[in-house]
């Protein structure tokens, strides 16, 4: 079975139009990605977890911040990798400058025996929906559709 994650989508609204906050993947094999390397912050489901709380979960570790108030389900994606993606739409407002991501272990250099950490996240950032497609990973674009359905409506 192919693994699961959840995740939040945060949105604001201003009088510019909709912004998402997306998050850039830390760690060496992102550092100099940028476009189409940014996400949703997500994480796996863990075994007794429902996706909601799973979502709410990896907010709060990738970014340091709870995720209060109501979720909106956005659905279930399934990433280029096999990856099952449940995505929620919530309303709210971040500060980037806040961040605080917890850290994982990687070896590196590879196969040098060294052990370094990374954050989950090296920084987040508010943009607007035309330019967060541009910047998040293809696979999660249908998030940013589903969001723009679900405000419309």
């Amino acid at each position: 079975m192919a693994a699961a994650s959840a995740g939040v989508l945060l949105y604001r609204r201003t009088a510019a139009g909709t912004e998402v906050l997306l998050g850039h993947p830390g760690g060496p094999f992102w550092q100099r990605r940028d476009v189409g390397a940014w996400m949703m912050p997500k994480g796996e489901i863990a075994a007794d977890e429902a996706p909601e709380q799973a979502a709410r979960r990896e907010f709060a570790e990738e970014l340091g911040a709870a995720a209060e108030g109501t979720l909106q389900p956005l659905g279930r994606i399934r990433q280029r990798g096999g990856k099952w993606v449940d995505g929620f739409a919530l309303e709210g407002d971040f500060d980037p400058a806040a961040l605080r991501s917890l850290s994982f272990m990687l070896e590196w250099p590879p196969r040098s025996g060294r052990l370094a950490s990374f954050p989950e996240l090296d920084r987040v950032a508010w943009f607007s929906v035309a330019e967060a497609r541009r910047h998040i990973l293809a696979s999660q674009s249908e998030f940013l559709d589903r969001l723009e359905t679900l405000l419309e409506g």
